[in-house]
């Protein structure tokens, strides 16, 4: 309900995954995306899919990959925080 109610006010918030078996790879590109986001000033969660069927559904085969929006914008190598930084600022 509350997403339709962000739907219809025009303020639907920004959807970041990081899709992975939660390795070391995985979970340092999460850390690298949290340090982006608040270098942002995004309050955004970011969730973490282990389930590989669900990362298979985006097309990725090679993790850890970041989506943001249902895009995904990288795979197959850790961003670092300024990456992400770049990644998210050229696809808002």
């Amino acid at each position: 309900m509350e997403d339709i109610i962000m739907t219809l006010l025009g303020k639907e918030e920004a959807a970041i995954k990081i899709l992975g078996s939660g390795c070391k790879k995985c979970n340092e590109l999460e850390a690298n995306t949290k340090s982006a986001l608040e270098q942002l000033g995004m309050d955004t969660a970011i969730d973490h899919v282990t389930d590989f069927a669900e990362i298979a559904a985006y097309g990725v085969m090679t993790t850890p990959a970041l989506v943001y929006n249902d895009k995904v914008l990288s795979y197959g190598k850790v961003l670092k925080a300024r990456e992400v930084v770049k990644l998210l600022q050229s696809n808002k």
